[in-house]
């Protein structure tokens, strides 16, 4: 026999049931009647009997799987089937979802197999709603390849197929295969109609059932996440929250949230993974082209796919990152918040098509209420990393409040600083590098506090960092701050200069005193403008003004190897040279009167003049120390003067050198009697022969104060506190002078 025949239609199917608790004593209620119905039949005997055992069978049942069992159980007894299959209608027009399927090897249960209704029995019977009986599989061949495949590899002959037919719908259908020919002509269409009835009844209570309990348990998740998430503000707490409110909403074998970074990133925040279910969070960053969650956050959509080969071409990164972790299908749910989409949820499965049947009404809930959650945490960090920003800058400011400035502002107006000067102004609006030269005490500091105060980031700080103050093993966590356990005694995170400089300026005095290591990470700030703290792979990105200054020849240094020459060509940018208070005399005058009347003030002292002879002694001074050396000689004045005119101590300032050069006649242009530019007033000249190189001088100074402190350096009592050096810079003049020398002990 082959072909399809009539759907009885003398007898309906029984009444759906709703699906709550009364739904088994209904079906026991509708019993009667049904077997009723059936007695009319005029079925043979063993035949009606066979019919009453099955709707025995799925009388009672809520569970597809517990029902599916009871029916393939029945149904091997009934009739002569090899091979049962259940098939249910799909969302998707085009196919049918197989749920389960008895034979040789037991019952079977699928998750997310589906078989083209094209080509197929099982299609065109539920498209029709009416049975189809086949009595030999090769009639068929042409017709339904695919069943006629299925059949083949199965080594079954004939087959019997059922619509399940509700009210309303057709639920699916019901395969009955045989592995002998002709199996199907001893059974009456009939039988097998109310066989496909009863169970259709059964099969649609069982599905309402298990939606309302569905529906019941997603309610429940949601209720727990927006429940819980709302309690916890800190990160950590609430993914570890979210993985196990999510856990249980949409099974999946990997979930997480991914976030946009800086540097067009994406950080994957994996909540959970097959492995374990208390696996902590991970961290990964990912570039953000190339990703499935990148196309999510973008156009705002939920991205399902149901085979990672579907995104190899597509999303290449993602598709590496699922082939990797073994994952085949996923789902991204955007998390937005108003106009803004804060990340993207999303969830892997090892299986094909694991999201295919989510209901969108579903993802959209999980989303909104993460999303809310997210956009509530992000808000929280940022106003407590705004407040712990300030209270950082606030303690800094502070700090250098305390800390008394060389002086308030530029005082002068001579030629050579106003050169100076109209660099400032030339490249303070840019974000340009400089490059301060000068002596010690001529003001590097107030040309770099000038050019960030005339620049666009003088409303953020301008942080200071003395090179040759910080001991070489700190300098590194100074700058680039050290996470909590970096080294013994790293107690806590501790932030760096450039990270509290971050959107200001950040000012390195004396940067030829950097150790070469530390040199390296600077560069890279420079280049990149990112850098990692001692101890942490995280790469964190800064934008800073660097401005640096030294009173050493650099140059030099990259000719001997102390200075790296990459990062002093980035740092020669644009280099300004602070000209000595000697190259500038006729802004003496001015300086004097300045820190005269700061001093006097701050005293309290009526000082409003300054004798004759002690301006010109202070104008003919050389200043070794320069304006600082000038200020400290006003305040000792200041302090020691009783009366309105400031006088000089002899002890202050070198009055022989300064008369001797007073009291000298300015020689005119071209004489024959003018001194040397560079030879100091009143100091007789020396014969060549009888002057050492300068080399060799400072190397015996440097040996007689290790002889004077027994070769100690360090210390109150070492050779770097007796000629006022930084003990790092003592020792590299050492090495560079050739200079070894062994620490003695004294005998008592």
């Amino acid at each position: 026999m082959l072909g399809d025949f009539s759907t009885h239609s003398s007898v309906g199917p029984p009444q759906p049931v709703p699906p709550d608790g009364g739904a088994v004593q209904q079906a026991a209620d509708e019993f009667p009647p049904r077997l009723q119905r059936t007695l009319d039949l005029r079925l043979a005997p063993d035949q009606l009997a066979a019919l009453v055992e099955i709707h025995r069978a799925v009388a009672g049942h809520l569970d597809r799987k517990a029902l599916f069992t009871a029916i393939a159980q029945v149904l091997q007894r009934v009739v002569p089937v090899s091979r049962v299959i259940l098939l249910l209608s799909d969302t998707d027009p085009s196919t049918l979802t197989v749920y389960a399927a008895y034979g040789k090897l037991g019952v079977e249960f699928y998750q997310g197999q589906t078989i083209a209704r094209a080509g197929s029995i099982p299609g065109w019977v539920v498209e029709r709603g009416r049975p189809f009986v086949l009595d030999r599989a090769e009639h068929v061949r042409q017709r339904f390849p695919v069943s006629y495949e299925r059949l083949q590899r199965w080594g079954m002959e004939s087959v019997a197929v059922v619509p399940l037919l509700t009210e309303t719908r057709c639920v699916g259908a019901l395969s009955l295969m045989a592995e002998q020919a002709d199996a199907w002509s001893g059974v009456p269409p009939i039988l097998l109609e109310e066989i496909a009835a009863s169970i259709a009844v059964a099969v649609d209570h069982c599905a309402a059932y298990e939606e309302l309990g569905r529906l019941r348990d997603e309610q429940a998740a949601l209720l727990e996440i927006n429940r819980t998430v709302a309690r916890h503000l800190h990160r950590d707490e609430l993914f570890a929250t979210l993985a196990q409110c999510l856990r249980d909403v949409l099974p999946s074998d990997r979930f997480g949230i991914e976030l946009p970074v800086a540097g067009d990133k994406l950080r994957a925040y994996v909540l959970a993974t097959r492995n374990a279910k208390s696996t902590p969070v991970q961290v990964e960053e990912l570039p953000s082209a190339g990703t499935a969650c990148r196309w999510t956050e973008e156009t705002r959509q939920w991205l399902i796919a149901s085979s990672r080969e579907e995104l190899r071409e597509r999303f290449p990164v993602t598709f590496d990152v699922m082939k990797r972790e073994g994952m085949q299908s996923v789902c991204a749910i955007p998390l937005l918040s108003g106009e803004r989409s804060l990340g993207v949820l999303f969830f892997m499965a090892a299986r094909e098509a694991a999201f295919h049947e989510l209901r969108r009404d579903l993802l959209d809930q999980v989303g909104s209420a993460v999303a809310v959650a997210l956009d509530h945490c992000l808000a929280y960090e940022e106003v407590r990393d705004l407040r712990d920003r300030l209270v950082r800058e606030n303690v800094y400011l502070q700090e250098e409040i305390r800390r008394e400035h060389p002086f308030e502002e530029l005082v002068g107006s001579s030629p050579t600083l106003g050169a100076a000067l109209h660099k400032v102004d030339q490249v303070a609006p840019g974000n340009t590098s400089v490059l301060i030269l000068g002596e010690t005490g001529t003001g590097k500091e107030l040309i770099a506090r000038a050019i960030h105060n005339r620049s666009a980031r003088r409303d953020r700080p301008l942080v200071k960092v003395n090179c040759s103050a910080i001991s070489a093993g700190l300098v590194e966590s100074e700058l680039f701050g050290h996470v909590k356990g970096a080294f013994t005694g790293a107690l806590e995170r501790r932030v760096g200069r450039f990270e509290l400089a971050d959107g200001g300026t950040i000012f390195l005095d004396e940067i030829g005193e950097l150790p070469l290591e530390t040199q390296v990470k600077l560069l890279r700030v420079l280049q990149e403008q990112e850098f990692e703290p001692v101890g942490s792979s995280r790469t964190l990105r800064v934008d800073v003004r660097v401005i640096a200054a030294t009173n050493r020849d650099l140059q030099e240094a990259v000719r001997t190897g102390r200075f790296r020459p990459d990062l002093f060509y980035r740092l020669n940018v644009f280099p300004i040279a602070i000209p000595p208070l000697r190259e500038r005399r006729a802004d003496i005058p001015q300086l004097v009167m300045f820190f005269l009347s700061r001093f006097s003030r701050s005293l309290g002292k009526q000082i409003s003049a300054v004798a004759p002879e002690t301006m010109q002694h202070l104008c003919a001074y050389e200043w070794p120390g320069n304006v600082r050396e000038l200020q400290n000689v006003i305040e000792r004045a200041v302090v020691l003067c009783e009366g309105p005119v400031l006088e000089i101590d002899p002890d202050l300032v070198p009055l022989s050198a300064a008369t001797s050069r007073a009291s000298e006649p300015v020689a005119r242009s071209g004489s024959a009697e003018a001194a040397p530019p560079n030879e100091p007033a009143g100091v007789p000249a020396a014969a060549p022969d009888d002057i050492a190189p300068l080399e060799e001088m400072e190397r015996r100074h440097i040996v007689a104060a290790l002889d004077s402190t027994a070769g100690v350096i360090h210390g109150p009592k070492g050779a770097a506190r007796i000629l006022k050096l930084h003990p790092n810079t003592l020792r590299s003049r050492m090495e560079k002078l050739g200079i070894t020398f062994k620490r003695t002990r004294h005998e008592t």
